[in-house]
């Protein structure tokens, strides 16, 4: 069974990004507000919400 919510950790081995580059991106709004789960102080990421946001993000060659 998958995680349904990723930390910061493992969100930035799944996009192969360090930490620091996830905070910038979530601060900088790079990651849209529908993926990120803020409980308390802790960041999590919605693993679906991410997938989708990444598919949409793919750009076709030769376009």
């Amino acid at each position: 069974m998958e995680k349904r919510l990723l930390t910061v950790e493992e969100l930035g081995t799944y996009l192969s990004l360090p930490k620091s580059s996830i905070y910038t991106m979530v601060c900088n709004r790079k990651i849209p507000r529908e993926c990120v789960v803020k409980i308390g102080r802790v960041l999590r990421f919605e693993r679906e919400a991410i997938d989708k946001w990444i598919s949409g993000k793919r750009s076709c060659p030769g376009s």
